[in-house]
């Protein structure tokens, strides 16, 4: 499963960076998108104000993070909700087109989750799962 993940999160990270970085960079044409529609709407929000820039960023630090096997755990808690908000992107404002290729990057992320699953695990239960120099953490103080 090691090799697994870290083939994932290559895969994901340079996916991610790409993407981010076309945006960025301007290194492509932005595709139109038909105005009037709720996709138009969506994106007629997005871009002037900035907030695409801002998610752009956010994918290239969160790709750069998941292909770091020690930061890969970061990379994923910035990446997840970038994922599901592109995921509902295509589900709702354009009526499942265009998921595909959307395979590919949910199921590398599906992939690394399923193997750092035992710390987001430990995350949620509030406990800690990692032990940082051979000596477990200490435990949460309930009191607070």
């Amino acid at each position: 499963m090691k090799i697994i993940s870290m083939i994932a999160g290559l895969l994901l990270g340079l996916m991610f960076v790409a993407a981010g970085a076309v945006v960025l960079l301007k290194l492509g044409p932005v595709p139109p998108v038909p105005e009037g529609t709720p996709e138009g709407h969506f994106m007629a929000a997005f871009m002037p104000t900035g907030y695409m820039t801002f998610v752009k960023v956010l994918e290239v630090a969160g790709g750069l993070c998941v292909a770091i096997p020690r930061a890969r755990r970061l990379g994923l808690l910035i990446l997840g909700p970038i994922l599901v908000n592109i995921v509902a992107y295509h589900v709702f404002l354009k009526g499942g087109q265009g998921m595909a290729p959307l395979i590919l990057p949910v199921g590398l992320t599906l992939i690394l989750v399923w193997a750092e699953r035992g710390a987001f695990v430990a995350f949620l239960r509030g406990t800690s799962a990692v032990k940082s120099g051979g000596v477990a953490a200490a435990p949460r103080d309930e009191r607070l």
